[in-house]
């Protein structure tokens, strides 16, 4: 990887990573949207994003839970259903064509959520009651786990909305919930990943260092409560660009 690309995409997570930690999440479809854009490999991206993800998630997860924003009973039930189809997921090898349409596919996905999130005030709301159903839940994590697994993402992208969807908690308690929730998913993904040929780039502290910086200033963002819709708009737009590259690609 050339020097340009590294500062390029080191930047790029830093900025993938402000506006993804405002609402709890790690960052995995920005950052594969990022190196998609500059053309990394397939077998690069997906664990450099679950690597990146592992470090952002604990981050968020802990200010999240230090700010009280946090529910083991909201959690578990999701954990209970994803972390074997995460493993599962995380094993398979797909091919570039078959993994540029299954990442273009979450992109999309992901660009729409960020622009539902953006714009959608029920959304921002401030009721912040935890009451996910056991039993729905672990179905739901199940396919969210392979989901993720498969494409490199810690499944926050679609747990988020689903929560929000279903009325289960609010904003802030759904951050809390999908943090530790991508956190163990990436693990279990990256692990089960070993498996098959993956390929950490050696420029990988750089990126860390540069997507926890945005960690900091996201979350901080987060909590105090400020905005984020320009961001969110922002990012939705790039992602919806990458998706069409790799879409196009496959």
């Amino acid at each position: 990887m050339s020097i340009s690309e590294t500062i390029i995409l080191a930047a790029l997570f830093f900025c993938v990573a402000v506006p993804y930690t405002t609402v709890g999440h790690a960052g995995a479809s920005g950052y594969i949207a990022a190196m998609a854009l500059v053309g990394i490999a397939p077998e690069v991206m997906r664990p450099t994003a679950l690597a990146l993800n592992i470090l952002i998630a604990a981050f968020t997860a802990y200010r999240f839970r230090q700010a009280s924003f946090f529910s083991w009973g909201g959690l578990w039930p999701f954990l209970a259903g994803s972390v074997p189809f995460a493993a599962l997921g995380g094993a398979q090898k797909l091919s570039q064509g078959g993994y540029y349409a299954a990442v273009g596919v979450v992109l999309l996905f992901s660009s729409l959520y960020l622009t539902w999130r953006a714009l959608n005030v029920l959304a921002l709301a401030n009721d912040e009651t935890v009451h996910v159903r056991k039993l729905p839940a672990v179905f739901i994590g199940a396919a969210i786990g392979l989901l993720a697994g498969l494409t490199g993402t810690g499944g926050g992208i679609f747990l988020s909305p689903t929560i929000l969807f279903l009325g289960w908690a609010g904003p802030k308690s759904t951050a809390g919930i999908s943090a530790p929730f991508i956190l163990v998913n990436s693990i279990v993904a990256l692990a089960a990943g070993s498996f098959t040929v993956q390929v950490l780039p050696t420029e990988l502290p750089i990126f860390a260092a540069s997507a926890l910086a945005g960690g900091v200033v996201g979350t901080w963002l987060g909590l105090q409560r400020l905005r984020q819709r320009h961001l969110l708009l922002t990012l939705a737009v790039v992602m919806a660009l990458a998706a069409f590259k790799l879409l196009l690609t496959a």
